[in-house]
């Protein structure tokens, strides 16, 4: 391949994806620099799902060619698009320690903290000698083992956002390991967890959440957008944004306020959580919300839900619209998925019209046909990438 480019100038990368990073590496040596520009061009413009699956294979290597930057940036800001399959995977263990410390010191790498120390542990366990798969029982360690794992994992521990822990995350995840923990980080984390007082060395800032919200984990956002997209289990994270407008426990529970920062929006996700129960209810409006008197909306992509708790993934429920009648726009009221699940005044209305498919009844149990007083309402504006 490398002859034919430099007799013709011309190559074409068609079918070529089993000696592509071979040919990077060889351009690179013999500095054809136009070549080496037009392999990490294609594989980015052409071959991105064959990229995107094939992290470990391409990311070693892009990282030991210095020149390789626009390839790694784009593995870097595709991963940390939709990290969660990544860090997860066995291969993650794996992974080069230069590229690990790349990925953590990301404000964008958007997992939740407390997965990323599991995640951390588990490959600073693979990495150190003396433990691995035979020794991975932290209870049976001698103290010179804590003491490796601590070498291995000392410049990554910096790098973790030990605020964003809860405090029972910090009880279960983090207690058990302070013996690799430096002093002066673990005093403060202390500090943090028992008297409320902010680390002074540790001043990281949270990383970028996909959804900023109080009430849901991102995978549930997730959930979402495959019911949005009426899809199977994918990974659409990093196709969609939410962008929070409307809290009521920070911009107040009234239908005024809520008007004001969510009308004309676009389309909207709302959640509602209900004062008595673990259980999370929301809606979808596919259009927006407009400040008109009496007005139906048509839209058949419209859908009600509700979750067991802002984690639970196993017991989510839906429910579509029956017709295309299914938003129903009253200045009097907040939202108002035809008088379904609706907010009027301070209080947030459960019925059954017979609007929704049969689940309407699962969905929105057991509180059907009652009315109350939200804990907590968010909406949130969605934008498509």
């Amino acid at each position: 391949m490398v002859l034919k480019y430099i007799y013709t100038g011309e190559l074409d990368l068609t079918n070529q994806l089993g000696s592509i990073l071979d040919l990077l590496v060889a351009s690179d040596e013999l500095l054809l620099e136009e070549l080496f520009t037009h392999v990490q061009e294609y594989l980015i413009e052409k071959q991105t799902t064959w990229v995107q699956e094939n992290f470990d294979l391409i990311l070693p290597i892009a990282f030991k060619l210095t020149e390789c930057k626009k390839l790694q940036d784009y593995c870097l800001d595709s991963i940390c698009a939709n990290p969660q399959p990544f860090i997860t995977s066995k291969k993650f263990r794996s992974l080069d320690k230069n590229i690990l410390y790349g990925l953590l010191k990301r404000d964008d790498f958007s997992v939740e903290e407390g997965v990323i120390w599991d995640y951390l542990i588990k490959w600073g366990i693979k990495q150190t000698p003396g433990l691995g798969k035979k020794n991975s029982d932290r209870i049976k360690w001698s103290n010179s083992n804590y003491q490796a794992l601590k070498k291995t994992l000392n410049q990554f521990i910096p790098l973790i956002r030990f605020t964003e822990f809860s405090s029972s995350e910090y009880f279960d995840k983090i207690r058990p390991y302070k013996a690799i923990i430096p002093i002066n980080i673990y005093d403060e984390i202390e500090e943090y967890y028992f008297k409320n007082v902010q680390p002074k060395t540790m001043n990281l800032t949270p990383r970028k959440k996909i959804i900023e919200s109080n009430l849901i984990k991102p995978k549930l956002a997730n959930i979402i957008t495959n019911w949005i997209e009426r899809k199977g289990k994918k990974d659409l994270l990093n196709k969609y944004k939410f962008e929070l407008i409307y809290r009521s426990s920070q911009d107040g529970l009234n239908i005024n306020t809520f008007r004001t920062k969510c009308n004309e929006q676009g389309q909207c996700l709302v959640l509602v959580k209900h004062s008595n129960s673990t259980k999370i209810y929301g809606g979808y409006n596919p259009l927006c919300f407009t400040n008109t008197i009496m007005q139906y909306y048509n839209t058949t992509e419209s859908f009600i839900f509700s979750f067991e708790n802002s984690k639970d993934i196993q017991n989510m429920k839906i429910s579509r619209v029956n017709n295309n009648y299914t938003l129903h726009e009253n200045y009097n009221d907040g939202f108002n998925f035809l008088n379904t699940l609706y907010m009027n005044g301070q209080q947030i209305y459960f019925d059954n019209h017979g609007y929704y498919d049969e689940n309407i009844s699962n969905v929105l149990n057991p509180y059907l046909g009652t009315n109350f007083i939200p804990e907590e309402i968010e909406v949130f504006k969605i934008i498509t990438i």
